[in-house]
């Protein structure tokens, strides 16, 4: 029994030897630790080597070193894909060679990171990705520090101007439209100030200055909004209003009573919403300017767009006043006057402008007859 056992194991031996170096060696031996992007090891997952030649895959699982083996790899170029423990892919590589010898091939996330960061070992068209996603990146941490000291300047101007001090605000927001004069938020803050500042000054040629300034602020703050629009604000055409608002409004105070009807206007066309009180500050300035015909239209439209706006009758019917004619010692204004300042004093009975009313109505020989706060008898049953 001794001698067949030690006769078959020398067959086998025999037959071991007699095997051809080349198939003893046609196969390769992969092996290598995976580590996350902390440099941790990953414990758990796979390692996926797919021959780009014939397409076959060798799964590799990792154990908790986050080590992989393996024998009996092809020769050939192969794409490494290392798999988490939820199956989603962490990291991959192309073209790795693996020929008849042992192959270290291990994954460090974190060391990828670093020299991907610098561009080595990627094709040309990765550099240009990489390339692109750089200056992606810098672009974005660069916009951020913008926005965050321009932030820092407005809040300045803003605790400025509420105590008064416009002429600090004027200088804080002229360092931020140097820090980046692409914000028209920044041209219309300036533009605030500059017309706010105006009403302190004691030198005429200085307080027309201030307003021009405002006024030149208010238009780059348009022009720039107008430019470059953004498709996701929601209250753009309100934003804008405002900005045709106070641009009227510098306007008024520099005498271009023209333009600032004009841009008061276009307020109102592009927030409908808000026309009333556009409407208003129109009449407001044609009254001021002495243009009663125009300024009764005014305050007809925002009679339209708002009934109960009490102030709206109000100056109607001192614009209407504007136009009486005396007849003899006798004053006769137009019709419908001693209505507009009757449904004042129906809406508004205590308002401000309550007793001037009154005094015009007794001017005109009207009585006061509004009909406010008059109860209906009680029927009798």
């Amino acid at each position: 029994m001794k001698q067949r056992f030690a006769w078959t194991l020398l067959v086998a031996l025999v037959l071991g030897l007699c095997v051809p170096p080349l198939l003893a060696q046609a196969t390769g031996t992969v092996k290598g630790v995976c580590r996350d992007a902390e440099g941790n090891p990953v414990t758990s997952g796979t390692v996926e080597w797919l021959s780009m030649d014939t397409g076959r895959k060798y799964i590799l699982k990792l154990n908790k070193k986050g080590e992989y083996f393996s024998l009996g790899i092809a020769p050939g170029k192969y794409k490494v894909t290392l798999f988490g423990p939820d199956g989603k892919e962490m990291f991959h590589m192309t073209g790795i060679p693996v020929g008849l010898d042992e192959l270290t091939q291990d994954i460090d996330l974190k060391k990828e990171a670093a020299t991907q960061s610098t561009g080595q070992g990627l094709t040309p068209e990765q550099k240009e990705q990489l390339k692109a996603q750089q200056e992606a990146q810098a672009k974005a941490q660069k916009e951020n520090m913008t926005v965050k000291t321009l932030n820092e300047k407005l809040l300045a101007a803003k605790t400025a101007t509420d105590a008064g001090d416009f002429e600090s605000a004027i200088t804080t927001l002229k360092d931020a439209t140097d820090v980046d004069a692409s914000r028209d938020l920044l041209w219309f803050k300036l533009g605030d100030a500059y017309r706010m500042s105006a009403n302190k000054q004691t030198d005429p040629a200085e307080k027309k200055n201030r307003y021009e300034q405002a006024v030149n602020a208010y238009q780059k703050a348009i022009d720039l909004k107008t430019a470059h629009p953004d498709p996701k604000e929601q209250d753009a055409g309100q934003k804008l209003a405002a900005y045709y608002n106070n641009l009227a409004e510098a306007d008024a105070k520099s005498g271009k009573i023209d333009d600032a009807v004009t841009n008061y206007n276009k307020a109102a066309q592009l927030d409908p919403a808000r026309a009333g009180q556009y409407n208003f500050n129109v009449g407001a300035v044609l009254t001021n300017a002495g243009k009663v015909d125009d300024a009764i239209v005014a305050f007809d439209k925002v009679i339209a767009a708002d009934p109960t706006k009490a102030d709206a009758y109000y100056w109607k019917g001192v614009n209407m006043i504007g136009k009486a004619s005396l007849k003899g010692d006798k004053m006769v204004a137009p019709d419908g006057t001693a209505e507009a300042f009757n449904k004042y004093l129906e809406l508004a009975p205590t308002g401000p402008y309550a007793q001037p009313a009154k005094d015009m109505l007794a001017s005109i020989g009207a009585s006061v007859e509004t009909g406010f706060n008059k109860k209906k008898a009680a029927s009798k049953k």
